[in-house]
């Protein structure tokens, strides 16, 4: 699931101050535009978050070992350090906290 770095980033803050290890993986892309969070098989069914795009894998799947599964990516919490994903309903409720808090500190300036 990729979604701007910023709104990314935020959640990836909200998920780590929560209790236990709400976030998995997470790569960012080169010109660090986007964050993408893994989440699990089927997700991407019934995802509707605006400005998040998930992919499914048609049952591929992704082994993911020490370097990024994607060319032109780096991981911003790399396999083994969390988590492999993150739970959807977890990850959309930060996902809507953070464009809230976006929306809240740019409507100040």
């Amino acid at each position: 699931m990729t979604v701007p770095a910023r709104q990314g980033l935020e959640a990836v803050d909200i998920l780590r101050r929560g209790p236990g290890e709400a976030v998995g993986s997470v790569l960012h892309d080169d010109g660090c535009d986007t964050l993408g969070f893994l989440v699990p098989a089927g997700t991407a069914a019934c995802w509707d978050v605006p400005g998040s795009t998930c992919t499914e894998t048609n049952g591929r799947g992704l082994s993911l070992a020490p370097e990024p599964p994607v060319e032109g990516s780096d991981w911003l919490l790399p396999p083994g350090e969390a988590d492999l994903a993150t739970d959807p309903v977890v990850l959309r409720r930060a996902l809507g906290e953070a464009a809230r808090l976006i929306e809240a500190a740019d409507s100040r300036r």
